[in-house]
């Protein structure tokens, strides 16, 4: 007969699996997004705000149906959804413009970066407090980063018609990805994860029409359609539902630091497509970057502390997560 102690092992081992493969699944699906998205930049297609409606149209489709279904009301005000809508998109849309100026090697990698602003951003609205060994696992990760910067400047011979410009809106994106990373965490531990799929999926879908016909127009009307093209946007569209439908789980179950730590194995499958499919030669500094930010985010996630948990959102108290936010950052 099992004692407790092995039972609760034997749980504790499988709840690691859960997490761990769930991990990896968001980050195979953000490797294809790498993928289609620097695909299409090949084909001479410049449209990040399209590639990235189709990822919202999917998930407005399929979870909107879901909570149309149930006639749920909302428990948080829709223009909190409108502003983290927002800040996806344009983050989405940073580094999908990336892939015109740099290689997917250096886009991916420098998506590390998201961690960092993560620590930032909840540190000073959160108030979470971070050890010494968290801030030095940050800077590991830094000093990685820089070794990307330094490659792409012409040491190492990186690919692309303007990597620093690639790099520099990279970075940028991180930033609103941690905005979004930080305020999707904060809801889906308050509230139905399908809601803040289905709205997240809208609003980020209303917006990316909005910046469609004032920026892409034109870039639209150009595109030579072929099946390689469609396939693109595809893929995209796939890849992307995948990501949106499986980061809330990830959130849920570990947090945004176990998340991030988790699209760490992208970087590997963007090397391999380089290598394999790109036919580029990858430069010796990204392997340095590479372990660099790998140790730093295994010291970062050795040392986080737990959490107390956020109290749900009560029905018809649907601005209270918010109120405590502001009495938190007071």
């Amino acid at each position: 007969m099992n004692s407790p102690m092995s039972s609760l092992k034997s749980d504790g081992f499988w709840r690691v699996l859960y997490v761990v493969l769930l991990g990896q699944s968001v980050s195979f699906s953000m490797a294809l997004m790498s993928f289609s998205s620097s695909l299409s930049a090949n084909l001479g297609v410049n449209a990040p705000f399209t590639l990235a409606f189709f990822s919202y149209f999917a998930s407005t489709l399929v979870f909107g149906s879901v909570l149309l279904y149930r006639r749920q009301k909302l428990k948080i005000s829709w223009y909190w959804y409108v502003l983290l809508g927002f800040v996806d998109v344009q983050g989405s849309y940073l580094v999908n413009t990336a892939y015109q100026f740099s290689s997917i090697t250096s886009v991916t990698m420098l998506d590390c970066s998201t961690v960092v602003w993560v620590i930032i951003l909840t540190w000073i609205f959160l108030g979470t407090k971070y050890s010494l060994w968290q801030f030095f696992g940050a800077a590991l990760c830094v000093s990685g980063l820089f070794l990307v910067l330094l490659s792409d400047s012409g040491v190492g011979g990186s690919s692309g018609r303007n990597p620093i410009l690639g790099d520099i809106l990279v970075i940028a994106g991180t930033c609103f990805f941690a905005l979004s990373n930080v305020g999707e965490e904060f809801c889906v531990k308050k509230v139905d994860r399908i809601e803040v799929l289905t709205m997240l999926g809208l609003f980020g879908m209303l917006v990316s029409i909005v910046e469609m016909i004032f920026f892409e127009r034109k870039n639209i009307e150009s595109i030579s359609w072929s099946p390689e093209v469609i396939l693109t946007f595809a893929g995209y569209g796939v890849s992307g539902f995948m990501f949106f439908s499986l980061t809330p789980l990830v959130l849920q179950a570990s947090g945004a630091t176990l998340f991030n730590l988790s699209l760490l194995t992208a970087d590997m499958w963007a090397v391999v497509i380089r290598v394999f499919l790109y036919h580029q030669k990858v430069d010796w500094l990204y392997y340095v970057s590479f372990l660099l930010v790998g140790i730093g985010l295994v010291i970062y996630s050795k040392t986080e502390k737990n959490l107390n948990e956020l109290p749900k959102v009560e029905n018809g108290d649907s601005d209270q997560p918010y109120r405590l936010l502001q009495e938190e950052v007071a």
